[in-house]
C-alpha cells in the first residue's frame, strides 16, 4: 500500500508499508531487546510496555518495539516520525476512526519502597490478576496496550471493522506542549491524521469523558523600592503590594459551565509566589503565578480578557495557554460509542490531547483504563480487568 501522503523519507522521518518487507536493519537493531507479544493477555501486555522505561525523551527503544511489533500486522500501513508512529487501515470504509495514545511516562518515583515504578508489580503474586503497579500503568501505558491488542486482532477469524482505523502512538506528552509528538505529526503528516472521530485512550476509568478544559497561564508582577528593612520605611514592599491579587483571587467564585450538555468546573488560582532577595531586604518586585482552567466554551483570548477584568490595574503577562474542547458527543460515531460503553459521559476537567484533535476539527473524547487521580502517583497502579474491558468495549464499537 501506498501512503496517502507520500514524503520522502528523512532520517529521523520514514515511511513504509508493513505488508512490505521487515523493518529496516538499523531500527532491528535497535529494538533487538525488546519484543512485544500483541496477542497476549492485554494485562500482561502493559506490564511489559511498562517494564520499558519510557521517561519523557527516552521514548525510542518502545517506539522501536512498537513499529517492530506493528510491521509484522500486513493490515496496516506505517509511518514514523521521530518516535511517533501512525498507523493505517485502507479499507475504503465510509467512516474513520482515531485511537490515539501517548508512549512516553513522568520520570520514575524517588521515594523509596515506591510500587508505581519499573519494573512492574503484581500483589496477587500471579502475573494477570488482580492490581499491576508500575509507572504508566494509569497514564497511559494500559490505553496504549488496548490500541496494540486492537491493531493485532481485529481481523481475526475473517472479521473486519465496519469502519478503518488510524492508530497513533506518539512522544513527549508529559512534557511542555512545543515538544508534543503529536503536535509533530499534525505538522508533519496532517493528512494522515484526518478522521470523523477520535479516542484519546487516557485513563477515565472506563467512562467516556468529553472535550476538556483549557488551560492559560500568566504572571502578575508587583514592583516596589529596595530598603534596608530595618528602615522599612524608607522603600516600598513588593510583596504586600501583591495582597489585593491574593485577596481578589480568594474572593473568585468559579464558575460551572453547561456545554453541549456536560457541567464543566472552572478554577482560578494562584499557583506560584515568588519575590524577595534576603532576609534583610525590603523587597522590590513579586511575581504572583496564575493558572485559569476554563470552559471549552471559551477561547484561549476570552478566557485571558476574563483574567484581565478580574486583576484590571495590574501588570499581567500571558505566558502559556491552550484551547479546551467542546465535548462532540453528538455527532453520530460519538453517541453510538457512548452508547456501547453504556454510561453516562461526564466532563473532563484537565487538558488533554483531545484538543489538538477538536482543533483539526476532529470531534474527540477521552476513554480508557485505570483512575486518573492515580496518575504520576508513587502508588500508580490499574486493575488488570479494567484493561481487558476497555478492550472488549472499544473491539465490540469497532465491529458493531
Amino acid at each position: 500500500m501506498t501512503p496517502t501522503n507520500p514524503r520522502t523519507p528523512t532520517g529521523a522521518d520514514t515511511v513504509r508499508t508493513a505488508s512490505s518487507a521487515a523493518v529496516s536493519t538499523a531500527a532491528s537493531a535497535a529494538s533487538s531487546a525488546v519484543h512485544l507479544d500483541l496477542r497476549q493477555d492485554v494485562a500482561l501486555l502493559t506490564a511489559a510496555l511498562i517494564d520499558v522505561n519510557s521517561v519523557s525523551g527516552n521514548e525510542k527503544v518502545l517506539a522501536d518495539a512498537v513499529e517492530q511489533a506493528l510491521s509484522m500486522l500486513p493490515q496496516l500501513e506505517l509511518v514514523r516520525d521521530g518516535d511517533s508512529i501512525i498507523a493505517r487501515t485502507n479499507l475504503g470504509r465510509a467512516e474513520r476512526v482515531i485511537l490515539a495514545g501517548h508512549l512516553d511516562t513522568v520520570p520514575l518515583p524517588t521515594t523509596e519502597g515506591s510500587l508505581g515504578t519499573v519494573p512492574t508489580y503484581w500483589p496477587s503474586g500471579a502475573p494477570g490478576e488482580g492490581i499491576l503497579y508500575g509507572r504508566g500503568a494509569t497514564d497511559m501505558k494500559g490505553g496504549v496496550a488496548v490500541q496494540l491488542a486492537l491493531a493485532a486482532t481485529m481481523f481475526d477469524g475473517g472479521a473486519e471493522p465496519d469502519k478503518d482505523v488510524t492508530f497513533v502512538f506518539y512522544d513527549h506528552e508529559e512534557v511542555e506542549a512545543v515538544k508534543s509528538g503529536l503536535g509533530r505529526l499534525v505538522r508533519n503528516h496532517g493528512s494522515l491524521l484526518g478522521g470523523d472521530f477520535a479516542i484519546l485512550l487516557e485513563p477515565t476509568d472506563g467512562t467516556v469523558e468529553g472535550g476538556c478544559n483549557g488551560t492559560i497561564r500568566f504572571e502578575v508582577t508587583t514592583l516596589g523600592e529596595a530598603a534596608h528593612s530595618a528602615r522599612a520605611w524608607m522603600g516600598s514592599n513588593a510583596i504586600h503590594a501583591a495582597a489585593p491579587i491574593l485577596d481578589r483571587l480568594a474572593a473568585y467564585e468559579p464558575q460551572t459551565v453547561t456545554v453541549d450538555g456536560l457541567d464543566y468546573r472552572e478554577s482560578l488560582n494562584a499557583v506560584k509566589i515568588h519575590g524577595g532577595t534576603a532576609g534583610n531586604v525590603i523587597p522590590d518586585k513579586c511575581v504572583v503565578e496564575i493558572n485559569y482552567r476554563f470552559a471549552p466554551d471559551k477561547s484561549p483570548d476570552g478566557a485571558e480578557a476574563h483574567v484581565r477584568d478580574l486583576l484590571d490595574g495590574f501588570d499581567v503577562v500571558r505566558t502559556d495557554g491552550a484551547a479546551g474542547a467542546r465535548p462532540g458527543l453528538n455527532h453520530p460515531a460519538a453517541a453510538s460509542f457512548v452508547a456501547a460503553v453504556g454510561a453516562e459521559p461526564k466532563p473532563k476537567y484537565g487538558w488533554t490531547d483531545v484538543a489538538r484533535f477538536s482543533e483539526l476539527g476532529i470531534p474527540a473524547v477521552n476513554f480508557g483504563p485505570g483512575d486518573a487521580l492515580l496518575a504520576h502517583k508513587d502508588n500508580e497502579h490499574v486493575e488488570a480487568d479494567a484493561i481487558r474491558e476497555c478492550l472488549r468495549a472499544l473491539r465490540t464499537w469497532l465491529s458493531a
